[in-house]
């Protein structure tokens, strides 16, 4: 499964954000009562994050998550009404990466390790 180290996402619609990338990325979402925050766990002793309220309207994140394949994963986020903002680019000898945008406005990488990258 996908993932990232930590982060926190901000959202206009926390039902259409968790279900994008629960869809795209298989994350889980757990509610803390009472807060209008969700709790997501991206995987087995992976650190997680939040799904919070947008509390201000240029609050962003751009948190780069770890994926097997770039191409498939650009893909499948257009496909759930998402954008690729900056197509698959190599960063020579470390990898590819690619710069997309989530239902909810916020922009966020793909990152696949590769040393033969060029």
């Amino acid at each position: 499964m996908p993932k990232i180290v930590h982060f926190e996402i901000p959202a206009d619609d926390m039902k259409r954000a968790r279900e994008f990338y629960s869809k795209i990325f298989g994350w889980e979402f757990k509610e803390l009562p009472g807060m209008n925050y969700w709790l997501i766990t991206t995987g087995d002793g992976a650190l997680g994050g939040g799904l919070m309220k947008r509390q201000d309207p240029v609050q962003r994140i751009t948190d780069y998550i770890d994926v097997t394949d770039v191409d498939k994963y650009a893909k499948e986020i257009e496909r759930q009404g998402g954008k690729v903002l900056a197509d698959k680019t190599a960063v020579p000898g470390m990898g590819w990466f690619a710069v997309c945008m989530d239902t909810e406005g916020n922009p966020f990488g793909l990152w696949k390790c590769d040393k033969d990258a060029k």
